[in-house]
């Protein structure tokens, strides 16, 4: 029997680069997106995450690297690629003094929406986004969750295949974060959507893929499943009152690391063998204390990922630009 073709991504980014002066906030991203996934674009604060996010919506250029929009190069024609491309920046492109229905008039008018279809699609809108019965609010009026939901609804409007979506629950309370999550777990099922975030639980709850960012590069890419199961891998914490250098302690069977506690006390990362390295601490007269498994956690892994013993910089929230890069941009 022949395996299913693979569907063509609608977005693809090869070795994404960008510099500011001296500065590198993304380097060498590359990645494919399809119909139907959800891929959260994890990472801290200064990682490279908004950079990305800009570039992908022809926002920013990038200094290096390609986009590929469905048949579309982002660069050579932008304007046929970004018809197909919905964006939510980090803050709501809203304008307050609007009623919800004027305003999302407007952003179908500069979709190029057809003038007899943007009542229809400007209701399509408000109906996912929970907004049916705010068309004559002002927006100033509404709260900061409503306003996140007219800005995602400007996003899908024109009914992109690619929804962007930067921080989108940022400041948001519970109850608004919860109904957030619900809409993009919707728009999900009918548009390739990424989302960018540095906030564990929200990647686990609504995403079907997952890249995590790290100072301007990519450090992890797979499922969210793939993310759970390597998340559950057991760690080994052992105390010993000769420790051998930390060496000896990584070449253990299943050892893929070590992170050394103090007083002793030891990481040993991967699946170790907790009967070989009981073995080995008594020919080798290390002195053992304590030996017992350590469950990892995704935040954990996490902090695994995006530990460095270097910052990227003093970068103001996730604007991955350093201040003088900033004046300059």
């Amino acid at each position: 029997m022949t395996a299913p073709l693979l569907q063509a991504p609608l977005l693809q980014a090869e070795r994404l680069t960008r510099w500011y002066d001296q500065h590198c906030a993304v380097r060498d991203v590359s990645f494919a997106l399809r119909k139907g996934q959800v891929l959260g674009f994890l990472g801290p604060n200064g990682a490279g995450k908004s950079t990305t996010m800009q570039m992908l919506a022809g926002v920013l250029a990038p200094s290096a690297g390609r986009i590929t929009v469905g048949e579309y190069d982002l660069l050579d024609q932008p304007e046929a690629a970004k018809s197909l491309i919905g964006y939510l920046p980090e803050q709501p492109p809203v304008y307050p003094e609007l009623n919800v229905d004027e305003y999302l008039d407007f952003c179908a008018a500069l979709r190029r929406v057809p003038r007899k279809q943007v009542r229809v699609r400007r209701d399509d809108a408000k109906t996912r986004c929970g907004l049916e019965a705010h068309g004559r609010r002002i927006i100033g009026n509404l709260s900061k969750g409503f306003q996140q939901r007219v800005g995602i609804a400007q996003a899908i409007v024109h009914q992109p295949a690619i929804v962007i979506l930067d921080e989108p629950t940022v400041g948001l309370d519970p109850i608004q974060i919860r109904e957030i999550r619900a809409l993009i777990s919707e728009l999900g099922r009918e548009h390739a959507v990424i989302l960018s975030t540095h906030i564990l639980p929200e990647v686990q709850s609504v995403c079907t893929d997952v890249q995590v960012i790290h100072r301007g590069a990519l450090v992890f890419a797979d499922t969210v499943a793939a993310l759970a199961t390597r998340a559950g891998g057991s760690a080994l914490l052992i105390e010993l009152r000769n420790p051998p250098p930390a060496d000896a302690l990584a070449a253990l069977a299943g050892a893929t690391g070590v992170d050394a506690l103090g007083a002793g006390r030891f990481r040993l990362l991967g699946q170790p063998d907790a009967v070989a390295v009981a073995s080995a601490a008594v020919h080798g007269g290390w002195g053992l204390a304590e030996l017992g498994r350590e469950r990892s956690t995704l935040e954990q892994l996490f902090v695994e990922l995006t530990s460095s013993d270097e910052r990227a910089g003093d970068e103001k929230g996730d604007g991955d630009k350093p201040a003088a890069a900033t004046e300059a941009a």
